[in-house]
């Protein structure tokens, strides 16, 4: 005897991860779709602009990250990753654009370090 059929366990199986998420905080929610994002990558793009110009753009980023100090544990107020740099801003890797180490600033004075490719 059948208890439950195809489509109440269906239901079921979807309706738990959404009962479990009501019950997480904003912060644990958070953590667990970064690790989704971090298991399925996002292939994202980080553009840089001066006014209404695209001055700097990375392709291809999985994910960007809070910076942590060392021995406080407190994030930094700054963001990385690493993603392809687009050297000619046509929105496509070509093959001789690599992939590189970028930070994007918090502070008032806007800046983006990356490694040169």
């Amino acid at each position: 005897m059948q208890i439950f059929s195809h489509a109440s366990k269906l239901a079921i199986a979807l309706t738990i991860p959404v009962l479990f998420s009501i019950g997480c905080t904003q912060e644990t929610q958070n953590q667990i779709g970064r690790s989704v994002q971090n298991w399925t990558g996002t292939n994202g793009v980080l553009e840089v602009y001066a006014g209404q110009m695209v001055v700097k753009r990375f392709l291809q980023i999985d994910k960007m990250s809070t910076a942590m100090g060392t021995t406080d544990g407190k994030d930094r107020p700054y963001r990385y990753g690493w993603g392809v740099m687009d050297a000619n801003l046509n929105g496509v890797v070509d093959p001789t654009e690599k992939k590189v180490y970028f930070e994007v600033s918090d502070y008032s004075t806007p800046y983006v370090f990356y490694s040169s490719p």
